[in-house]
């Protein structure tokens, strides 16, 4: 739910959510393993998840005018 509430935060809107029970093939959690992909790009995330949502709005209110 935090990835959802960042982009409300960022627009002043709520979701319109359906929130379902657990379906086939959901998971609870992952555990992405990135440090192979560091070490052959060289790529390191520096920039928190709070501040992607917010460039990626702007960006979108800059492209479409809006």
């Amino acid at each position: 739910m935090h990835a959802v509430s960042l982009p409300e935060c960022e627009l002043g809107r709520t979701a319109m959510k359906d929130l379902l029970p657990m379906q086939p093939k959901d998971v609870l959690e992952t555990f992405a393993a990135i440090g192979d992909l560091m070490r052959d790009t060289g790529f390191v995330q520096s920039n928190p998840i709070e501040q992607g949502v917010r460039n990626c709005v702007a960006c979108y209110r800059d492209y479409f005018k809006v």
